[in-house]
């Protein structure tokens, strides 16, 4: 096995999402400034990089930008890392894959973490730093944070993924049930979108044709994921967080 590989320093925050499941609560602001357990949700993440030693993050916005820009503002003045540089998406939303390669000439050439910002956890141990000791550029192209199902709320229960004893990914086919479903933060080389097309694009066809090569590996940390989806999941998570956990809190 090759020697172990410093943690990407630069994300990719994919935050331009509509969020039409979450309506009412995105009304009025985009899903990265609503709130669980008195913190955006876009904060919680940024936070998560930040202790993970991520010094830049690249953060797309499309609705609401105007109102999410003035927000990162407001945070830089008390959280200077990670620094933030702005992706511009008001023209058209890119979805997954499409949001990475419009940022491709910010986020550079080196691997990079790809965060979403619709997930909290609790956790014993940092899961991020997880999928950096698990990440190896010459054995992958993408290392995918996953969680059980039976350890997760708000997530489907069919899974998505199975892991092999060598952390190698499969993705379940159509009919399957998996035990593992990812979680919304990974590390890639960001080279893996450069083929995709013009205009919007999703990153799981890209996965699914990397994993057929074995170039998806995977790591599932102990700890309790929560999607924050719609209105109900979003209560569910702030119930979660308050109640008792490893850490009690993201």
């Amino acid at each position: 096995m090759s020697a172990p590989q410093q943690a990407p320093k630069i994300a990719m925050v994919l935050a331009a999402g509509l969020g039409t499941r979450m309506r009412p609560l995105t009304d009025d602001r985009p899903k990265a400034l609503v709130e669980v357990g008195g913190k955006a949700l876009i904060d919680h993440m940024l936070d998560r990089l930040a202790a993970a030693g991520v010094e830049t993050a690249v953060v797309n916005v499309h609705y609401f930008a105007d109102r999410l820009e003035q927000h990162l503002v407001r945070r830089a003045a008390t959280h200077p890392l990670p620094h933030i540089v702005i992706s511009d998406e008001r023209p058209q939303a890119l979805e997954t894959g499409g949001g990475v390669k419009h940022a491709l000439p910010l986020l550079g050439e080196d691997p990079i973490w790809v965060a979403n910002i619709d997930s909290v956890w609790i956790e014993d141990a940092s899961a991020i730093a997880a999928v950096a000791r698990a990440w190896d550029p010459e054995r992958m192209d993408v290392c995918l944070m996953l969680a059980s199902t039976a350890g997760s709320l708000g997530f489907h229960d069919s899974g998505d993924v199975f892991l092999a004893e060598d952390g190698v990914v499969r993705f379940k086919d159509p009919g399957e049930t998996a035990p593992l479903v990812y979680v919304g933060v990974h590390i890639c080389k960001p080279q893996v979108v450069a083929g995709g097309p013009d205009g919007p694009f999703s990153l799981t066809p890209i996965w699914k044709a990397l994993a057929a090569d074995r170039r998806v590996h995977g790591v599932a940390p102990a700890g309790v994921w929560m999607h924050v989806g719609d209105p109900q999941a979003r209560d569910a998570a702030e119930a979660r967080l308050a109640g008792p956990g490893p850490t009690g809190s993201t």
